[in-house]
């Protein structure tokens, strides 16, 4: 097959054009048994608990961690060099695996569609995942409804906690982008239908309980984080927590099958660990915990990302996930394209397939800002250019001239339409910088600093701010928190994905700009203090035309229009 065969298709087109291997038989090469699996037909299977119990003993492989520059409408394709970069490993016969994330339907459904990768660096089966998946996201909204419904009964039923129904701040969720869900009023009708008051929805990946989720190792540290969540407060202001409502054993009943991860298989039948979905901009933006480090005992490599650019994912991966699983990584890959790089230097998205070296080199300010974050932790970096068929001769030279100068190992890779042949200059690179690195992995804070200067670390640090503004609200709340004892707990950021700096559309690296926190949210239960910025929601909306107008389905059940 050509080239240019190849890059007529869809990523659906291709995704379906694939052989898919029996789950089982991708389970062997990593060294599990039929047994080790629960079966969700015949190309997804659930890692059982004592099969992960069972890994305990061996040692972990090593960690690579996929990022990038702050994301534009031209795409980045970081999934995609996820991807590319296992299936590459393994063409060198590195025993390697993939840690991803789950998409959320609200994204699938809006602007961003799929979200399994692209191209010939996928992971399959690609609807499925993209869609319902093996329901541990539906299992997290149940949990979190069946949560806020409990509050609810409680304040009917004579409210024993004396919970104030102005100050609760467990919300309902939805998987969805649904704008008209963010401010509600519930309990209408009369004194049978429950206590009037406001509500609200969050989409189901910014719920507690994904975070949740996401970073517990096994179920009885899942049923503790739960238990630890803050849900409302009582008429004299203290916090009331899941355990005060007794129902932490019922939620982690609800979440026992969402927390064992699930494995797939790449195009080139890589496995692939797809398990646990925050967002990056209002959550940590990692995949869960526990199949990070399933994954490290099944192989040698392991290749992971987080969210957005490495402002986001890759700060709360540094500073939140690393601590709570007691991990770190021995590479980073920070993907960038010349089509974002020059939309961070002024140019125009409809003018993209144009070449222009002087939007281009404008634009290399916003890689250089992550490059010197990545430096601020100490590891150890690839800058990966994700090649699409509109960049030039001459914009990639001028890239790969940079990043020598800059004394950056650089490499171009073309796994959209080579799969993991296109990244074997990246695989040979990442692993040599593995095997030279002699850097130490520090978090960019003590846990011991308090919460005003960790928020202060990042704003300027990460994101290259010259202040840090706290409305009256935000500062009465780091008060509070100091003294209800969660000062010691790290900070995880709510920012626009698009910029540097709070504002969407300051494009590029921002200078002597302020980021202004509004608000501040308890999550204890996950084990950090959510720092809101901006205009951030917690509740997308769907765009003018959502991805969904795009999708259907045929009389064969077969899906087009995913991506």
């Amino acid at each position: 097959m050509t080239l240019t065969t190849k890059k007529l298709k869809t990523d659906i087109e291709i995704a379906q054009d694939s052989a898919l291997q029996p789950i089982l038989e991708v389970a062997r090469k990593i060294g599990l048994g039929d047994e080790d699996l629960e079966m969700y037909g015949k190309y997804k299977g659930k890692v059982s608990f004592d099969a992960i119990h069972n890994l305990n003993k061996l040692k972990d492989g090593k960690l690579i961690l996929v990022t990038s520059i702050n994301p534009t409408p031209a795409g980045e394709g970081k999934s995609t060099v996820t991807v590319g970069l296992g299936d590459a490993l393994n063409q060198l016969d590195k025993k390697a695996m993939i840690a991803l994330r789950e998409p959320s339907l609200g994204p699938v459904m809006g602007m961003k569609g799929g979200a399994t990768g692209g191209g010939y660096a996928q992971v399959l089966p690609m609807d499925e995942i993209n869609l319902h998946f093996t329901g541990d996201i539906h299992s997290i909204t149940t949990a979190n409804n069946a949560l806020a419904a409990i509050i609810d009964n409680h304040i009917h039923q004579g409210n024993e906690l004396n919970i104030d129904p102005r100050r609760i701040v467990w919300k309902r969720a939805l998987d969805m982008n649904d704008r008209a869900l963010r401010n509600i009023v519930i309990g209408l009708g009369g004194p049978v239908q429950g206590v009037p008051r406001e509500d609200g929805f969050d989409i189901t990946v910014a719920s507690e309980i994904m975070a949740v989720l996401c970073l517990s190792k096994d179920l009885d540290e899942l049923k503790n984080r739960l238990g630890r969540m803050v849900v409302a407060y009582n008429v004299n202001k203290m916090p009331v927590t899941v355990k005060d409502l007794q129902v932490e054993g019922a939620l982690t009943l609800l979440l026992k099958d969402a927390l064992k991860p699930n494995l797939v298989q790449t195009i080139e039948h890589t496995p692939a660990l797809i398990h646990g979905g925050p967002f990056a901009n209002i959550a940590h933006g990692c995949n869960s915990v526990i199949a990070t480090r399933t994954a490290l005992k099944l192989s040698d490599y392991v290749v992971t990302e987080s969210g957005f650019g490495a402002d986001l994912g890759a700060e709360k991966f540094l500073n939140i996930k690393t601590r709570a699983a007691g991990i770190s990584p021995n590479a980073v890959v920070l993907v960038a394209t010349i089509r974002a790089l020059k939309m961070h230097g002024g140019q125009s998205k409809d003018e993209l397939n144009s070449e222009n070296l002087e939007a281009l080199n404008q634009g290399l300010s916003n890689l250089k800002k992550h490059m010197e974050t990545l430096d601020e932790f100490n590891v150890s970096y690839v800058v990966a250019i994700n090649r699409f068929i509109s960049d030039t001769a001459s914009e990639i030279e001028a890239l790969n001239t940079w990043c020598e100068k800059e004394g950056v190992p650089v490499s171009l890779t073309d796994v959209w339409a080579e799969g993991g042949s296109g990244g074997l200059d990246l695989a040979q690179k990442v692993l040599s910088v593995i095997e030279h690195n002699d850097k130490e992995f520090t978090p960019l804070y003590s846990l011991t600093d308090s919460l005003q200067n960790k928020i202060e670390c990042i704003a300027g640090k990460v994101y290259g701010a010259g202040e840090v503004d706290f409305s009256v609200k935000a500062k009465k709340q780091l008060e509070e928190f100091e003294k209800n004892g969660w000062g010691n707990l790290p900070v995880c950021m709510a920012k626009t994905q698009y910029s540097l700096s709070d504002d969407p559309r300051r494009l590029g690296r921002p200078e002597d700009f302020t980021i202004t926190i509004r608000e501040l949210k308890p999550k204890i239960g996950a084990g950090f203090i959510v720092a809101l910025t901006g205009e951030v929601m917690t509740m997308p909306g769907l765009p003018k035309q959502p991805a969904a107008l795009k999708m259907d389905v045929d009389e064969n059940g077969k899906a087009t229009g995913l991506f």
